[in-house]
């Protein structure tokens, strides 16, 4: 008796999205990052193909963090006063891209100006060669000026900017395509929204192959099954043809991980929880580990020790020789 074939046959494709922009194509990056593309449910290749392995982006803002606990404070303080030296220090600890905030330019924590922006965006550029990933302040009336001078900026060099949403979408959408630049469409746990932002930016002339979403996420303990369930089901829809659904994920682990009370608490609690230095690191990366298994593509992380160990997960689910071919 004949086996049956048991493969899952697709008929849709995560789009493939580039990061970034060498010499030869303009910029002055030395390597670009693609993300996305697959054929198939997460790491079961012989359902389809991952060509390209999910990769991490290491935070970088520009100021200095009012309340990051000390396992991240060891680790960046001496650099996180200059967010020049805080994306070479990122790159020393193996990042494939810059996840820069401009969080000083919100009215609330310092109100800095467009112009200031973008000097630090082209300071970041000039000490790194990596892909860079920028955010404004989330108060769209404060990045509506921020962010246009930000891409005018960094013109050439292919970043990731962020985030359009349903209600603020026009102008970054615009600058974007101005200056030839790849967006993250934000719309919080919503399939239904999430594809009514996309349409809102295709609809702009923008195209949706040029698009990253970030369907936002949680923390291990904090709603991890509600945004797994999320990314799963988006991802199913995709591969069963769902343009709308077709883009590459991006995630805010780091900031959502160390928010925790779990990550965030000293040593007073070491004899329940176990010392703060392993402790924060370990929640970290248990949830990227939970939401690569989902299906995301870019993880914004903090912490060394946990991108050490999601590059370890990575390697057991893609192989090393996919590692090596994506760089």
């Amino acid at each position: 008796m004949a086996i049956p074939e048991l493969k899952e046959r697709w008929a849709g494709r995560i789009n493939p999205v580039t990061i970034g922009a060498t010499r030869a194509g303009g910029g002055t990056r030395g390597r670009t990052i693609t993300v996305g593309g697959q054929m198939g449910i997460p790491y079961l290749d012989f359902d389809g193909q991952t060509p390209n392995p999910p990769v991490i982006a290491l935070d970088v803002l520009d100021q200095a963090p009012a309340d990051w606990p000390a396992p991240l404070a060891e680790v960046y303080r001496d650099v996180w006063s200059d967010p020049a030296a805080w994306a070479v220090r990122a790159k020393q600890l193996g990042a494939d891209l810059i996840n820069l905030r401009l969080v000083s330019t919100h009215p609330d924590e310092g109100d800095r100006s467009p112009a200031e922006a973008a000097a630090t965006v082209r300071a970041v550029l000039e000490a790194v060669d990596l892909p860079l990933i920028i955010w404004g302040c989330d108060v769209p009336a404060k990045d509506q000026m921020v962010m246009p001078k930000v891409a005018e900026a960094a013109q050439g060099e292919n970043c990731l900017l962020g985030a359009v949403t349903e209600g603020d979408y026009r102008t970054l959408a615009a600058a974007a395509q101005a200056y030839g630049h790849k967006l993250i469409a934000l719309a919080p746990c919503d399939i239904n929204k999430q594809k009514q932002v996309n349409i809102l930016v295709s609809d702009t002339g923008f195209p949706l192959e040029d698009v990253v979403i970030y369907p936002t996420t949680a923390a291990l303990g904090y709603g991890m099954e509600y945004v797994y369930s999320i990314l799963e089901r988006g991802r199913l829809a995709a591969l069963a043809g769902d343009r709308l659904m077709a883009q590459p994920v991006i995630l805010d682990v780091g900031y959502e991980a160390w928010r925790t009370k779990e990550a965030r608490s000293g040593d007073e609690v070491a004899a329940t929880w176990g010392k703060a230095a392993q402790r924060g690191p370990a929640w970290e990366a248990v949830t990227a580990a939970d939401l690569l298994q989902g299906g995301a593509d870019i993880l914004v992380m903090r912490h060394p020790a946990a991108v050490e160990a999601v590059r370890k997960l990575t390697r057991d689910l893609v192989g090393e020789s996919a590692m090596a071919a994506a760089g």
